[in-house]
């Protein structure tokens, strides 16, 4: 498929966009939400601490870029969302139907993990615009998960925090393959997320292998939002960035027919130790342990693979719904045929 990538700057939207094209889909396009005169918001949805640097993407990527300005709040704050005028979600909304006059699309690549309220705002909008989203990260163990974007080559810095246990006067800037010990320690100590889908910290990301120049960063400026004694919360101001050419690619390839994109990004990946979908499947089949079934097997999604399996169905047609186990999003553990699939929904195992 066609995808457009939500983008924040951090590792989660980055690493998704690797599995979406390991996946075999094509990313035509990039879009990212940032806020008007503000370095960041107290947003339920999006990502903008680290905006500054977003402009790099299209460039590092060699991809357009979509962007617009946050001007909706948070109005409707229950589970479940309808259309509403003010909200922030009308500003994804529009963004993405503003590609989609452009560009040609069939999903939206997100890199949600754990949020239902999240989740249930992008399938809206895919569903208005008559899309699919791709989470391929959502409900993975997330140290299993942070552990393969250090191995997949995602670089990226830690630039806010936010948490018991996560100092900014420390971490503030250090890398995932940095952090990684401390977060690991953390989470036995305070049970935080180590992929930081509690909110503890965010990253920005300056390299991963679908990056044809890398991100360097040049000038920062520590900001202190509070100095609580118990978690104290600082962000990095990226003030001055510039990009690098990597040794191993030549120069632009905009100008390429679209099957040249399509290969080119999956050479990118060549040599890189991203899962494919059927890797997941395989390990989700002999999985009753799973974070998102507490491993219930009443509840448990997985075992309807290893059923089918036995029973000679394709993987394949397994829609995401059923990794959704654990509440909050109306989740369906039936098997769908992926031709009559619904549009809007998460599709990560196709």
């Amino acid at each position: 498929m066609r995808v457009v990538a939500l983008i924040s700057g951090g590792k989660d939207s980055c690493f998704n966009m690797m599995q979406c094209v390991a996946a075999g889909h094509e990313i035509v396009a990039l879009a990212n939400l940032q806020p008007r005169d503000k370095d960041e918001l107290d947003s339920y949805m999006y990502q903008t601490v680290g905006h500054d640097g977003i402009s790099l993407y299209a460039e590092a990527m060699d991809l357009p870029l979509f962007r617009r300005f946050i001007n909706g709040n948070a109005v409707i704050q229950d589970m479940q969302y309808s259309p509403t005028d003010g909200d922030e979600v009308e500003d994804l909304y529009l963004l993405l139907n503003e590609v989609k006059e452009s560009i040609q699309f069939d999903a939206v690549a997100v890199g949600a993990i754990l949020s239902d309220y999240q989740r249930i705002r992008v399938e809206n909008v895919c569903s208005r615009l008559d899309c699919v989203s791709l989470a391929y990260l959502w409900r993975r163990n997330q140290t299993e998960l942070l552990q393969e974007m250090i191995d997949c080559g995602i670089n990226a810095i830690i630039i806010k925090t936010a948490s018991l246990g996560l100092d900014p006067s420390v971490h503030l800037g250090q890398t995932l393959k940095e952090i990684q010990p401390h977060l690991l320690k953390s989470k036995q100590k305070y049970s935080i997320n180590v992929c930081g889908e509690g909110g503890e910290y965010e990253t920005f990301t300056l390299d991963c292998p679908l990056f044809f120049k890398s991100i360097v960063l040049d000038e920062h400026e520590t900001v202190t939002h509070s100095n609580d004694a118990i978690a104290p919360v600082g962000y990095l101001k990226l003030k001055k960035l510039h990009l690098v050419k990597k040794s191993k690619y030549g120069g632009s390839w905009s100008g390429a027919v679209e099957v040249s994109r399509v290969r080119r990004q999956r050479e990118q990946l060549e040599g890189v130790a991203v899962k494919a979908p059927i890797d997941y499947l395989s390990e989700l089949a002999d999985c009753n342990k799973a974070d998102c079934c507490d491993g219930r097997d009443e509840i448990c999604p997985h075992q309807k693979i290893e059923e089918a399996t036995n029973l000679g169905v394709e993987a394949s047609t397994f829609s995401s719904n059923s990794s959704n186990c654990s509440g909050g999003g109306g989740g369906n553990s039936d098997i769908e045929s992926f031709d009559t699939r619904s549009k809007g929904t998460f599709y990560p195992y196709q």
